[in-house]
C-alpha cells in the first residue's frame, strides 16, 4: 500500500484564511439577507474580514491546529478546534465591538459575530476531519484492490481500550491482511454493542462455538492484564481447535514504548504466569533517577540491560553502561540509542574486580546513583569456578561499595537473590556476603546504600525457559528433579521495575524484598510450555524426574526464619528488619581472608568460611549440582 501523504501546513493555512473570508461574509448574509440592509452594513463586514484573517491565523497556530496530523484526528482534537475557534471569535468580537463604538464603521449587528463562530467551527472542523475520511476511503480502496488476497478472520478476547486499539490498527493497516470479526468479552453491558463497527458477540467462554461458526483464523488476547487462569483457557480452547493465538504485550512492556499491531507476539509462557499489574509510583522513582547521572553495571546482562531501558525513561542526565563483556555492551547500547537518541551514553568496558580501574570510572564519570547488577549467577557453574564467583561477587562489590565511598556517591542499589538464604550453593553464599558489604558500608557511611533480593527472573540467560525449550525442540524428554520441586518467579520487566520502586525508598541499609506472589511448581512451568509448543506432555513429550540432589531445596525462601517483614509504601515492595550476622572490623577481615583463600586456590577453605559467618549456610557440605540443574 502507498504510504498516506501528509497535507502540509501551508495547504491548512490557505484552505482556512478562503473560509475565514466566506464565514464572515456568510455570517452577514445569512443575519441580513441580500439587500439594502446588507449593502448598509458592508463596511462592518470588510473589517470583520480583515480583523478575522489578522486574528484567527494567529489564535490557530498558537493553539496548535497546524501541528497535527488531522489524518489521525479524533475527539481530542474536536476539542482543541472548539478552544481554539471559540478563542479566536471572542478576540474578533472584542476587536469588532471596540472599533464600532471608536467610531469607524456605522452599524453593526452583534449576532453575526455568534453566526460567524458557528459557521467557523464547521469549516474549521469540517476541512480538518474530511482529510481523515479521504485516508480511510484510500484504505478501503486499497482494500478491494487487494481482493484476491484472502484476509485472515481475527477474534479479539477483550472489549476494553486495548482491544479498540487493535481493531484500529488493524483497520488503518490492511496490508497486514487481517480482519477484525468480532470481540469477545465477559461484560453484560457490552454485549451486542459496537466498537469501530466491530461487534461484540459474545462472552469469553463461547470462544470454541464461536471459532468454529465464524470460521476465525486467529485469536488476538487483548487484556494487559489478564490473570493467568484466563490466558489459560482462551489458549486451551485454541489448541483444541488448532487456532494460532496472540496477546498483547503486559503492562512492564507497554510503558514507555508504542503500542501497535507489530507488537503483537506469540503467546509465551510469561503470559501464563501474569499476576495482577505491580503499581509505580511514578513521582518517587522520578525524582529518584531524573536528572541524574546513573551507573549501572553489569549493564549487559538480562537485569543490567532491563534496568538501563526503563531508567533511560526517567529522563536521567546520563547513564553509564559499565560491563565486562564488549559484545553484551554493544548491543545493550544500540538498544539505548534507539528507545533514547539524546540521552548522554557512556559504555564503559571494565571488570568490577579491577579496584583501580573502578576508582578511575566513579572520578572521571562521577555518577550519582549506581545499580550494582554485575555478578556471576549460575547456580552449578559457579561451584566449579568458586574462585571467580568469590572475586567477581564478593571482591567486585567490595571495589564497587569502596568506589562509591571514595568518591561520596549517595545511593547504590545492590541487586540480590533468594538463594542468598540459607544458601546451599556457592552462589548463594558470595551473594550473601555480597549483601552485607553493601549493608555494612551504609552503616558506617548513612548513605542510602540498600540491596533488592527477589527469585527467578523468567526469560533471563541461563534460566529454566530457555533449558525447557531447547529440550522440547530436541524432542524431550524435559528433566525435573521432583515434582514438587518450587520457585519464585517474575519477569524481568517486573523486576527490574520494583527495584527502581525500592532505590527510591532506600535511606541507608535497607534490604527491599519483592512481592513475587506464590511459588510455582517447576513441573506446572514445563507441561505450560510443552502445551503452547503445540505439544501434550506425557504424550509427545516426556517429563522425566531426575531425582532431588542433597542439598537441594524444594523451595526457596526471601528471609531468614524470625526477621521480621515490615510494609512500605509500595504494596509489592516490603523491607525486612533483620540483624546482619557480621558487621564492621570482623566482617572485613572474614571478606579478605574468604577473598585471599579464593586467590591462592584454596576452595574448600573459602566454603568452609562462608559457612562459618553465614546463618544456615551449607556450601560445604553440599555436593556440586549438575550444570543443567535448575534452581
Amino acid at each position: 500500500m502507498k504510504a498516506q501523504p501528509h497535507i502540509r501546513n501551508r495547504y491548512l493555512l490557505l484552505g482556512d484564511l478562503i473560509l475565514i473570508v466566506i464565514s464572515v461574509l456568510g455570517s452577514f448574509v445569512l443575519r441580513l439577507e441580500l439587500g439594502a440592509a446588507f449593502l448598509l452594513y458592508l463596511p462592518s463586514a470588510y473589517w470583520m474580514t480583515a480583523t478575522s484573517l489578522i486574528i484567527k491565523p494567529i489564535i490557530y497556530h498558537r493553539i496548535g491546529l497546524y501541528r497535527r496530523l488531522w489524518l489521525y484526528a479524533s475527539m481530542q482534537e474536536l476539542r482543541l478546534i472548539a478552544i481554539a475557534v471559540t478563542a479566536a471569535s471572542i478576540v474578533v468580537s472584542l476587536v469588532m465591538i471596540s472599533l464600532f463604538y471608536a467610531g469607524f464603521f456605522v452599524g453593526f449587528p452583534r449576532s453575526v459575530l455568534v453566526i460567524d463562530w458557528l459557521l467557523s467551527v464547521l469549516f474549521v472542523g469540517g476541512i480538518r476531519y474530511s482529510f481523515r475520511l479521504l485516508a480511510e476511503r484510500r484504505i478501503l480502496a486499497s482494500v478491494s484492490s487487494n481482493g484476491n488476497i484472502r484476509n485472515k478472520r481475527v477474534l479479539i478476547i477483550g472489549a476494553g481500550d486495548a482491544g479498540a486499539l487493535v481493531v484500529r490498527e488493524l483497520q488503518k493497516n490492511p496490508q497486514l491482511s487481517l480482519s477484525p470479526i468480532g470481540f469477545l468479552d465477559d461484560n453484560p453491558a457490552k454485549q451486542k454493542q459496537q466498537i469501530y463497527g466491530v461487534p461484540v458477540i459474545g462472552p469469553v467462554t463461547n470462544l470454541g462455538k464461536i471459532a468454529e461458526s465464524k470460521r476465525v483464523d486467529e485469536v488476538i488476547i487483548a487484556i494487559p492484564s489478564a490473570p493467568g487462569r484466563v490466558v489459560r483457557v482462551v489458549a486451551d480452547i485454541c489448541r483444541k481447535y488448532s487456532i494460532p493465538f496472540r496477546t498483547m504485550p503486559g503492562i512492564y512492556e507497554l510503558i514507555g514504548g508504542k503500542v501497535s499491531v507489530s507488537r503483537l507476539r506469540e503467546v509465551d509462557i510469561t503470559d501464563l504466569l501474569r499476576r495482577e499489574p505491580t503499581h509505580l509510583e511514578d513521582n518517587r522513582v522520578g525524582e529518584t533517577v531524573g536528572g541524574k547521572i546513573v551507573m549501572i553495571t553489569g549493564a549487559g546482562g538480562s537485569i543490567g540491560r532491563e534496568l538501563c531501558s526503563q531508567v533511560s525513561r526517567w529522563e536521567p542526565s546520563e547513564l553509564i553502561l559499565l560491563g565486562h563483556g564488549e559484545n553484551s555492551i554493544f548491543e545493550t547500547l544500540l538498544e539505548i540509542q534507539e528507545n533514547a537518541p539524546s540521552l548522554k551514553l557512556h559504555p564503559v568496558i571494565a571488570d568490577v574486580r579491577d579496584l583501580n580501574r573502578m576508582q578511575s570510572i566513579f572520578k572521571h564519570l562521577k555518577p550519582e546513583l549506581v545499580f550494582h547488577a554485575a555478578a556471576h549467577k549460575h547456580v552449578p557453574l559457579m561451584e566449579l569456578n568458586i574462585e571467580d564467583a568469590v572475586t567477581n561477587n564478593i571482591l567486585g562489590t567490595k571495589n564497587v561499595v569502596d568506589a562509591c565511598l571514595m568518591e561520596n556517591i549517595e545511593r547504590l542499589v545492590m541487586i540480590s537473590t533468594d538463594k542468598a538464604i540459607q544458601p546451599t550453593s556457592v552462589m548463594g553464599a558470595t551473594k550473601r556476603i555480597a549483601e552485607m558489604i553493601v549493608l555494612d558500608a551504609a552503616n558506617k557511611s548513612g548513605k542510602a546504600f540498600s540491596v533488592v533480593r527477589f527469585g527467578n527472573v523468567l526469560g533471563s540467560r541461563g534460566s529454566v525457559v530457555p533449558l525447557f525449550k531447547r529440550q522440547i525442540a530436541q524432542g524431550g524428554p524435559v528433566t525435573i528433579t521432583h515434582p514438587e520441586m518450587k520457585r519464585f518467579f517474575m519477569t524481568i520487566p517486573e523486576a527490574v521495575y520494583l527495584v527502581l520502586q525500592a532505590a527510591s525508598m532506600g535511606i541507608s541499609g535497607e534490604t527491599f524484598v519483592l512481592n513475587m506472589g506464590e511459588q510455582v511448581r517447576i513441573l506446572d512451568l514445563a507441561e505450560d510450555l510443552i502445551r503452547l509448543s503445540g505439544l501434550e506432555p506425557g504424550k509427545d513429550i516426556e517429563i522425566v524426574f531426575t531425582g532431588i540432589r542433597p542439598g537441594e531445596k524444594l523451595s526457596e525462601d526471601l528471609w531468614d526464619a524470625g526477621e521480621l517483614l515490615q510494609q512500605t509504601k509500595h504494596p509489592d515492595v516490603s523491607r525486612l528488619d533483620e540483624t546482619q550476622p557480621l558487621m564492621g572490623l570482623k566482617l572485613s577481615q572474614s571478606v579478605q581472608e574468604i577473598i585471599r583463600l579464593a586467590e591462592a586456590g584454596d576452595s574448600n577453605e573459602v566454603m568452609s568460611l562462608m559457612d562459618s559467618i553465614i546463618p544456615g549456610s551449607a556450601v560445604l557440605i553440599t555436593p556440586p549440582l549438575e550444570i543443567t540443574a535448575i534452581q
